[in-house]
Order: C-alpha cells, then structure tokens, then sequence
C-alpha cells in the first residue's frame, strides 16, 4: 500500500499538494515515485512561469520512463526545489517532504475544492 497523508489534496495524474498560506507545495505521490522506480532526472518548472490547471509544466526521468508533471491548480512558479538538481532521488527517498517539486501561488482558491482528498486519491488506487 501506498502511503498517503491524510492532510494533503491529490490530483488523478498522482501529484500532492500542500496548502502553505497562499501557496502550495506540490510534488508527486509516493505511488507515482514507486511506480517510476529510481529517479535519476528531474526538468523543474520555470521560476515564475504561469500555468494553468492539468498544464505539463515539469517532469521526472526515471531508469523506466519519463513522467510529465502537471500543474494542480492554476498560478505562478514562486520557488523550486535546487535540492532536486543535484539529488533527484530524494524525490524517491521523501516524496512529500525533501522531494517537493515547486511552490505556486494560488490563482483561484475553488480550485482546490476540484483536487482528490486522501479517501478519495486511496479509491482511485484501488487500496
């Protein structure tokens, strides 16, 4: 079973966030890690870029494949993870803690309300 902290929202492309004031950390999943195997590339998002919900605005390389990350809620890169430039398996060893991917400022607090809370994220994993 995958773990999945009760206090974060989901997305179905198995991206986390975490609400921090007016923004949100966001990184990918402890399924989505597993499911990659090691991860030995990370391209992060843009400092500053603004996307918009679902938009592929990073990605993570493992040995198996290349993921496409997808922005959770609309807004703006405000910080990125450099960690991950140098260790990108820290995605693999804390995924949501160290491995975080980027930070955004919130655009539209509703769509927040759209994101999977961890009862549902755990339905869609079937666990």
């Amino acid at each position: 079973m995958s773990d999945v902290p009760n206090d974060l929202k989901y997305t179905a492309e198995h991206e986390w966030i975490r609400i921090d004031g007016q923004e949100i950390v966001v990184g990918i999943t402890d399924f989505a890690q597993n499911a990659l195997t090691d991860v030995v590339w990370v391209e992060l998002p843009e400092m500053g870029a603004e996307v918009s919900t679902m938009e592929s605005y990073a990605s993570v390389e493992s040995v198996k494949s290349v993921s496409e990350i997808y922005a959770p809620i609309s807004g703006t890169v405000t910080e990125i993870n450099e960690l991950l430039e140098d260790a990108p398996e820290t995605i693999n060893i804390d995924p949501y803690g160290d491995g975080w991917i980027c930070k955004m400022s919130i655009e539209d607090q509703s769509q927040i309300k759209q994101l999977l809370d961890s009862e549902k994220y755990k339905e869609l994993l079937g666990e």
